[in-house]
């Protein structure tokens, strides 16, 4: 009974130390994971940005052609 004692003891401190090592591996995927993520919206951001100052100034360009349309059909 005893040595069944000290196999199942050795084995519980095998697994304790395994669990530890794997929960150590997780936490460094998951800031791995947190900055990839940072990253990525990061560039979408500036992607999303770059975007709409494009779409900006074509908005401008066709306003302003718009309503030089109406003056231009009076004259």
């Amino acid at each position: 009974m005893e040595r069944l004692n000290s196999k199942l003891y050795l084995q519980n401190c095998y697994i304790m130390k395994e669990n530890e090592r794997l929960r150590k591996k997780a936490q460094l995927l998951n800031q791995e994971n947190q900055a990839l993520l940072s990253e990525l919206k990061q560039k979408l951001s500036k992607g999303n940005q770059k975007a709409n100052a494009s779409n900006g100034i074509l908005d401008l360009s066709l306003s302003s052609s718009s309503s030089q349309n109406p003056s231009s059909s009076t004259n």
